[in-house]
C-alpha cells in the first residue's frame, strides 16, 4: 500500500470534526442519475488521535449517508434522539455521536480501515454540543453541493 498524503496536502477538509476529517473528490459515477450509482462519493477519510493516524479512500460514502447525518445531529442538537449515526453501506467508515452520561457530554466514536478483512481501528473523542452545529453546516454544505439523486424526500 502507497503512502497517503497528509491532511495538509489534501487541502480543507469537506467535514471535520474532533479527529474525523473527510474530503470529497467527487462523484464515483458523475453521469448516473438514479439512487444506486449517482449518490456515491469518492473520498479520503483520515481518524487520528494522540500518535494514531488511519487513512482509508474510494467510493465508500453516498451523499444521502452525510445529509441523513446533518439531520440526526441537528435532533441530537434539539434533544429529539440520542445519538446520531453517519452509517455507510460499505466497513470502511463509520461514526455515531452519543452521550455516555445523564450530564450532557457528547462522544463521537469513530470507526475506520483501510482493509476491513484484517484491521480495526476505533476513536473516542470527548466532545460537546457546540461542536454540532459546525458539522450539521458542513453536513448541509456537502448535500448543496452534491445533492441526492434519485430519492425522494433527502
Amino acid at each position: 500500500m502507497g503512502k497517503h498524503p497528509s491532511p495538509e496536502d489534501l487541502g480543507e477538509p469537506a467535514l471535520k470534526i474532533a479527529g474525523l476529517q473527510l474530503w470529497i473528490h467527487g462523484r464515483q459515477f458523475p453521469d448516473a442519475m438514479d439512487s444506486d450509482d449517482g449518490n456515491w462519493l469518492r473520498v479520503t477519510a483520515h481518524c487520528g488521535d494522540s500518535g494514531a493516524s488511519v487513512f482509508t479512500e474510494g467510493s465508500i460514502v453516498q451523499t444521502t449517508d452525510i445529509a441523513w447525518w446533518g439531520t440526526q445531529c441537528a435532533l441530537l442538537l434539539d434533544g429529539k434522539v440520542a445519538s446520531a449515526a453517519l452509517e455507510t453501506i460499505e466497513p470502511e467508515l463509520s461514526a455515531i455521536i452519543d452521550s455516555p452520561d445523564a450530564r450532557g457530554h457528547l462522544r463521537l466514536h469513530v470507526e475506520i480501515t483501510p482493509e476491513y478483512l484484517s484491521q480495526q481501528h476505533a476513536f473516542d473523542f470527548e466532545i460537546d454540543q457546540s461542536y454540532l452545529p459546525g458539522l450539521i453546516s458542513q453536513c448541509e454544505q456537502i448535500a448543496r453541493v452534491y445533492p441526492a439523486r434519485g430519492v425522494r424526500g433527502v
